[in-house]
């Protein structure tokens, strides 16, 4: 009896279910699981264990079509709970994948949005009643904030009006239905929902929509506070606006994952780029609070901190993704921090207190613009510590080179362009910018390994092509409040080929109680580069590296999981960043996956890939035994 008796406690140990219960595993955005069932010994072994599809596809008498399945599921209690392209929630059987129920919110019939991913969302958010112990999911779609009970997939009768919430009602100025959106999913803190929202790079007119961050009552559905992002009059940074911009500029909104220190009630905002995203000439100044990490009171909204990471934006650098808290050890001090990964490739790491960087970071000067009308910020921060993960700026050195031929040709071709150090602004003839509009680093953010101290990034190494050209007139863009907006073009040649040489994506793992890059390798392939017709004959690297804004996470077991925009998903050792393991899909990987220990006691490793008709949930786990 003694020994039935200790099995069973054993057992006790090993099989409760370990939930995913944040989109970033926890509210600090770490993306990290203490599960080690599958570890670097055994994870060759993975198996698929089920799939399932949107089933989403276009729909000609709404004109939309569903883009990229960049979900990362919630798991509690035995359930997954998810977001779909077109903004439905699904709840799914955590062991087998069986849907349980879909709640659609119909935000296809608003027609298209009005933003460069077109229809995607990439997550929701759950809350549970301390009064009544009943659990429900809150999803931003679109205009509306949406509350439904967690076990049959309805509207909650008292959030609202009948469990929805319009979201452009109350902003400070009149702002179209349309014209507003939302792909991260919310922050749950106490009784509060807190999210901001999407706006389209396109949307260039006076007043488009603003970028206010808001919390709700997550009982009635009643605002609680809001924080302009825009300073209003009489508000701290409004004087950063010339010429009264702050009155009629929209944008600046964070349309990032926002992250959460619970015990502390602080909220991090990762704030994005005012409109428009290239040219600022409307907008004289530094532009608080763009581009800004912001620390906030969650109770009240009130803003405890700053620091501006990029003055007067002109290259689309948005905050692009979870500020992730950490805690490290710096010169024998422990230090609560606070890490913003950017598109310019850098990690910038603060006091999550108090604000104050762990490391100097210095005002350098950068180059000036040459388009009439702008003021280009003579000076941006460059973070002395950690190193940058990404390559930045461009040079005729940095031609594609894969042949000697193909050189020549990409080297003539960067020399139409305006070539120059990262922070080199946007230009009539074209600036060659790197990191590009999507990274560096993007809205996946990094995984942290609490353990060792070290952050991991899946990153883009590809640039754009900063045009500018005078607009033309439309329902989205307005000529007389921009004078330039960016134009056409892509940064290739020779029918397709990158202008820059690879690799075009890496895996950093980076030691920030050092502040300092323990190791970098190349990360994933582009099959449609590869299989390129002036590369035919050509003998290639064994990876090109891949351009992809999803990441990564990792485990107490040793292991990465990353798909990063690759065509399947890697297991990857933490130790040196060697491969484990790999499984094609078929399909781009296109979310950050997500692990959980079902009731059962078996880990899953779930990831999202493809778009439209090919938009697949894919599970996988070690075999029964």
């Amino acid at each position: 009896m003694p020994r039935l008796l200790a099995a069973l406690v054993l057992l006790s140990t090993l099989s409760p279910a370990q939930e995913w219960p944040f989109y970033g595993g926890d509210q600090g955005g770490s993306k990290y699981s203490p599960l080690d069932q599958i570890n670097r010994s055994n994870v060759s072994g993975l198996r698929m264990a089920w799939e399932w599809k949107t089933g989403e596809t276009p729909l000609p008498e709404f004109k939309t079509t569903p883009g990229n399945f960049e979900v990362t599921p919630i798991m509690i209690g035995g359930v997954l709970y998810l977001s779909t392209p077109y903004n439905r929630v699904v709840a799914l059987d955590a062991e087998s994948g069986r849907e349980l129920w879909t709640y659609d919110p119909k935000a296809y019939a608003d027609g298209q949005p009005p933003n460069g991913t077109g229809f995607v969302h990439r997550g929701v958010a759950a809350w549970r009643d301390r009064k009544t112990g009943k659990l429900r999911i809150l999803m931003n779609s679109r205009y509306r904030l949406i509350e439904l009970d967690a076990e049959t997939g309805r509207p909650v009768a008292e959030f609202g009006d009948n469990g929805i919430v319009n979201l452009v009602a109350g902003l400070r100025w009149e702002t179209n239905p349309r014209h507003y959106t939302n792909t991260s999913p919310p922050v749950v803190y106490k009784d509060l929902v807190i999210l901001g929202n999407g706006v389209g790079d396109r949307l260039v007119y006076k007043q488009d929509p603003p970028g206010d961050v808001r919390a709700f009552n997550a009982h009635t559905g009643k605002l609680a506070w809001t924080f302009h992002t825009v300073p209003m009059a009489g508000e701290f940074g409004a004087a950063t606006w010339g010429r009264g911009a702050q009155k009629i500029s929209g944008h600046t909104n964070v349309w990032a994952p926002m992250t959460l220190d619970e015990s502390r009630g602080l909220l991090y905002l990762p704030v994005s780029t005012p409109s428009n995203d290239f040219y600022g000439g409307a907008r004289p100044g530094a532009n608080l609070f763009a581009e800004s990490l912001v620390c906030l009171d969650a109770e009240t909204g009130r803003r405890k901190w700053h620091y501006q990471l990029v003055h007067h934006g002109l290259w689309d650098y948005d905050l692009p993704g979870p500020p992730e808290l950490v805690t490290i050890r710096v010169n024998g001090r422990k230090i609560d921090a606070v890490v913003q990964l950017t598109k310019t490739g850098w990690a910038f790491v603060f006091d999550r207190v108090t604000g104050k960087p762990v490391w100097p970071i210095e005002e350098r000067p950068v180059p000036a613009s040459g388009v009439p009308g702008e003021q280009a910020w003579p000076t941006q921060p460059f973070p002395t510590r950690p190193p940058a993960f990404e390559q930045q700026g461009v040079t005729l050195d940095d031609a594609f080179d894969l042949t000697p031929e193909l050189r020549q040709e990409a080297r003539q071709a960067l020399q139409k362009f305006r070539l120059g150090p990262l922070f080199t602004p946007p230009s009539l003839e074209g600036t060659l910018m790197r990191p590009g509009v999507i990274g560096g680093a993007n809205w996946a953010g990094g995984a942290w390994d609490p353990e060792t101290g070290v952050l991991y990034v899946k990153s883009t190494n590809m640039p754009a092509l900063a045009r500018l050209v005078k607009p033309t007139r439309s329902d989205e863009v307005d000529p007389d409040y921009a004078t330039y907006v960016m134009g056409g073009g892509n940064a290739t040649f020779h029918n397709g080929l990158p202008l820059v040489k690879p690799p075009y994506g890496h895996l950093t793992a980076i030691d920030l109680n050092q502040g300092a890059i323990r190791w970098q390798v190349v990360f994933g392939d582009n099959p449609r580069l590869r299989n390129h017709p002036a590369l035919k004959d050509v003998k290639l690297p064994d990876k090109l590296g891949v351009e992809g804004a999803p990441g990564a996470i990792v485990t107490k077991g040793g292991v990465i999981f990353v798909g990063g925009g690759d065509s399947s998903l890697h297991a990857v050792d933490t130790a040196a960043g060697a491969d484990l393991w790999a499984f094609a899909l078929g399909r781009r990987t296109t979310g950050t996956p997500m692990t959980y220990r079902s009731p059962s006691g078996r880990q899953f490793v779930v990831i999202a890939s493809g778009s439209g008709r090919e938009a697949t949930l894919t599970a996988f786990a070690l075999p029964q035994p």
